[in-house]
């Protein structure tokens, strides 16, 4: 089995979550929010299964979700632990980048954060996401503790929207602008 499938599936039930999450939005005409497809090249093809075997990621992804809500551009990454906290191997520098950039330039970018642990999902902020990812990379810590996910952006399910982070959009809008980052 080739890296790219052993790696590139885990988290594949929250995203499933968030994907039906974003149809029921895009139906509802409350945001249009896509996944955003990692290009890969494959190397090695199984013809009798018609089946990529092994491939390598072509580029650097960006993030896992672009789109608009309700006139916010928006950007986030998917993340899943199943420890208390995000190791910050799992975030990679060029997602911390981009998404550092998209918010600079007006748009609303996060991670959105599963605990498997305690079956709980979170928004975690960009000051909080960059905090944390600063002080890995000069020697401090190499998670994000459960600890230091703000309990105002948790994200709960919901008959109608399995994962309904819309909601904790709002009040992370409404937290940015208390604090005018």
């Amino acid at each position: 089995m080739g890296y790219w499938q052993t790696r590139g599936l885990r988290g594949s039930d929250f995203e499933d979550l968030i994907n039906r999450t974003n149809k029921e939005y895009f139906d509802d005409d409350l945001a249009v929010v896509q996944k955003i497809p990692t290009s890969i090249k494959p190397v090695k093809l199984d013809n009798e299964r018609g089946v990529i075997s092994l491939a390598y990621f072509d580029e650097k992804s960006t993030v896992d979700y672009m789109g608009n809500v309700q006139g916010i551009p928006v950007c986030f990454d998917a993340k899943e632990t199943t420890h208390k906290s995000l190791p910050i191997a799992n975030i990679h520098s060029h997602q911390v980048e981009f998404m550092d950039k998209f918010d600079m330039q007006g748009g609303i970018a996060f991670l959105l954060v599963h605990f498997s642990k305690f079956d709980e999902y979170y928004i975690l902020d960009m000051k909080t996401l960059i905090k944390y990812y600063n002080d890995a990379q000069n020697g401090g810590r190499k998670s994000i503790p459960y600890e230091a996910f703000n309990k105002d952006l948790e994200i709960f399910t919901d008959t109608k929207y399995p994962l309904h982070y819309l909601e904790g959009i709002g009040t992370y809008l409404e937290m940015k602008e208390k604090t005018n980052d």
